[in-house]
C-alpha cells in the first residue's frame, strides 16, 4: 500500500535536506481511519497541493518504506498543548 502526505513548504524543504525524518498528522478520526491495523509500503511527500501536470520531482519526494506510531508530542503547528500525533518515519 502506498502513502501520499502534502506538507507544507518550509516542513518539505526539511524532509528534502534530511533534516526532518519524521512526519507528524494529529490522531483524529479521518487519520485513524486512514492508518490504523494498514501497512505502508512506501510513501510520498508532496509540497503543498500542485495540479496534476505540475507534479515533478522538484515537489516530490518518493520513500521506499514508512513505519507509523504514535506519540504524545509538543509541536507550534498544534498549539500549545500537548498533543497524540501518528509519526511517519520517512526511511530512505
Amino acid at each position: 500500500m502506498h502513502l501520499i502526505l502534502h506538507v507544507k513548504k518550509k516542513y518539505f524543504d526539511q524532509i528534502k535536506s534530511g533534516e526532518k525524518t519524521e512526519e507528524y498528522r494529529i490522531k483524529k478520526p479521518y487519520w485513524t481511519a486512514r492508518f490504523e491495523n494498514k501497512q505502508f509500503d512506501s510513501v510520498t511527500i508532496i509540497c503543498g497541493y500542485p495540479v496534476w501536470h505540475e507534479m515533478c520531482s522538484d515537489n516530490c519526494i518518493d520513500f521506499e518504506s514508512c513505519n507509523i506510531e504514535t506519540r504524545l508530542i509538543n509541536h507550534p503547528e498544534f498549539g500549545s498543548e500537548d498533543v497524540m500525533v501518528y509519526v511517519i518515519k520517512l526511511v530512505k
